[in-house]
This record gives structure tokens, C-alpha cells and sequence, in this order.
């Protein structure tokens, strides 16, 4: 599990490989991943907008942004977590992913929240060890 802490919000992620969804003679790897988003503070925090970078195996990039995580804008109080699970298709049988939430405070302060770089590792990956 990834985990990353900023103005006392805490993201985890863990990742896994859907076999079942990827066909890797075709290039095509299917990879999800949980997120847990967790407010430690002592302030009510709803996540306004997700920016993602999809690096794949061979160093391509790929920016993604939008409103909210899987259709929700969650609100969380103090004490307060929010878990979704969502997917990432990629042509190589590896990448990295990492970002940021764009945050709101009760009184309109905005700010970012670190997503921590995770792997997204295929068992297909052949290893050389040099």
C-alpha cells in the first residue's frame, strides 16, 4: 500500500492487475486501484477536482483532470473517510501513476493533497536483473 499525508489528509492506494480484463499478446494490461481518502484534521474538506499522471512502460505520459473521483464530490468532516476503486488501462505491462485532489475547506480555502506515486506492475513484466 502507498500512502501520502498533506494538511493532515491522508490517501492511500493499493493497486492490483485484472487479469480477467487484460489480454497481453494484444498489449492491452487492465490495472485498479483502491484509494482511501481520510480527513485527520480538524477541519470539514470536500475533494473538488482529481489531476492524475499516467506514465506507461516506455516513459509516455498521460494528464488526466476533472471534477470530483467516480462521479462524487465527497464531503468529509473531521474523522471522516472516503474509499472508491477505480480502473487504469495501459498499452505496457507497467507504469506509474501519482496526482493530486484539489481540495476545499469550509470557507472556500483550496489546496492540494498529494496522491503517492504507485506502481502498476503486470506479472508479464520480465525482469533482467544487470
Amino acid at each position: 500500500m502507498y500512502q501520502a499525508t498533506t494538511q493532515k489528509i491522508e490517501v492511500s492506494v493499493e493497486p492490483f492487475y485484472l487479469e480477467d480484463q487484460s489480454e497481453p499478446d494484444e498489449g492491452h494490461f487492465v490495472f485498479a486501484y483502491h484509494v482511501r481518502i481520510e480527513n485527520q484534521g480538524g477541519k470539514t474538506v470536500q475533494l473538488i477536482n482529481r489531476y492524475w499522471q499516467i506514465t506507461d512502460g516506455i516513459g509516455r505520459i498521460q494528464e488526466v483532470r476533472g471534477p470530483g473521483v467516480v462521479g462524487e464530490q465527497p464531503v468529509l468532516a473531521p474523522g471522516e473517510m472516503f474509499e472508491y476503486t477505480s480502473g487504469c488501462p495501459l498499452t505496457t505491462p507497467s507504469g506509474i501513476m501519482a496526482g493530486t485532489y484539489e481540495m476545499e475547506a469550509a470557507g472556500g480555502d483550496r489546496f492540494d493533497v498529494e496522491i503517492p506515486a504507485f506502481s502498476l506492475d503486470s506479472p508479464d513484466i520480465r525482469t533482467h536483473i544487470n
